[in-house]
């Protein structure tokens, strides 16, 4: 069983199956051009620079594309990078499929949607569990099978169903310590927050924005998803204002991407609980790649710090 990416060290040699999660073109000083690829498999991903690029290059290593390399790895600016020697797309005979590359959630997708759907029963006001409801169903497909992001966190497959059942458990805890708090609102806020993503992102694969994720966001796209549902279930009452102000005040604050900053409670912890599960999330990928007594490569979104793994964790 070949290791995972992640795990190989400086000055080991790699010859195994990896999978081109994006490949952008650029020039070198010696006005040549070279492909940057991001290769992946289960573990993670890495870099790689595929030197002096032929536009034959450019058409056969493409994001989804399957690829046998060898080489070893090298340090760049802190960050471990894969040195090509060898580089050659799989071919129909080669033992391997997309699957076998794709990072998946812990979770499976009927265990997830169970845990949702039970959250959804535990809401007593029939409006925003009506309207809740209304839009699993609606996107309950791609909800499934979409990361929560196209990079940092979740950024796998099932990657947003399992920040929110991760997000309705956190909810939950702290609606058990401070009852003030309308569970209802806040499990309609975790499990709608994000749900615009499967407009805003292309899919699980190789990740990218869509047309309408550039030019307004899954915060836009969900504000007037909840719009069109209450209109289709002939809900007028303020709860549709209220439910559209969670998902417009999820991240926080404006130079965040939030229009509107939380102004009611559940939209303030909401805003809390989405920002636990994501860093959470980071932080352990990033740790899990690192030996206790050493550090993480920076994290870019965590101020681009560090962090250190204490030597007594396991």
């Amino acid at each position: 069983m070949k290791k995972g990416i992640v795990f190989y060290d400086v000055g080991e040699q790699v010859e195994q199956f990896l999978l081109i999660k994006s490949s952008v073109k650029g020039i070198a000083s010696n006005g040549k051009p070279f492909l940057t690829l991001i290769l992946q498999d289960k573990s993670g991903e890495m870099e790689a620079k595929l030197w002096d690029a032929s536009e034959e290059d450019e058409l056969n290593y493409r994001p989804e594309v399957i690829v046998k390399v060898s080489g070893d790895i090298q340090s760049f600016r802190g960050r471990n990078q894969l040195r090509l020697r060898q580089i050659r797309p799989a071919t129909p005979e080669d033992p391997v499929n997309l699957s076998d590359f794709m990072v998946t959630a812990p979770l499976s997708k009927e265990e997830m949607i169970d845990r949702i759907t039970q959250y959804i029963f535990a809401m007593k006001n029939p409006n925003i569990q009506r309207i809740t409801r209304y839009l699993l169903k609606k996107y309950k497909d791609p909800f499934l099978e979409f990361p929560a992001a196209s990079k940092n966190h979740h950024e796998y497959v099932s990657g947003l169903a399992y920040h929110v059942v991760s997000m309705l458990d956190l909810a939950k805890a702290i609606a058990d310590l401070y009852p003030s708090l309308d569970r209802d609102l806040l499990y309609a806020g975790v499990i709608l927050h994000d749900l615009g993503k499967v407009t805003e992102l292309s899919g699980p694969v190789s990740t990218t924005y869509t047309l309408e994720g550039n030019l307004l966001g899954h915060i836009t796209i969900m504000v007037s998803e909840i719009q069109k549902a209450a209109d289709e279930l002939g809900i007028k009452g303020e709860e549709v204002l209220i439910l559209k102000h969670m998902i417009l005040s999820h991240h926080g604050k404006a130079e965040w991407g939030s229009p509107k900053p939380p102004l009611i409670k559940e939209a303030e912890i909401l805003h809390y609980i989405d920002n636990i599960d994501a860093k959470m999330n980071m932080l352990d990928r990033a740790l899990e790649r690192v030996k206790p007594g050493e550090f993480t490569e920076r994290i870019f979104a965590l101020d681009n710090r560090s962090f250190y793994k204490p030597t007594f964790h396991k």
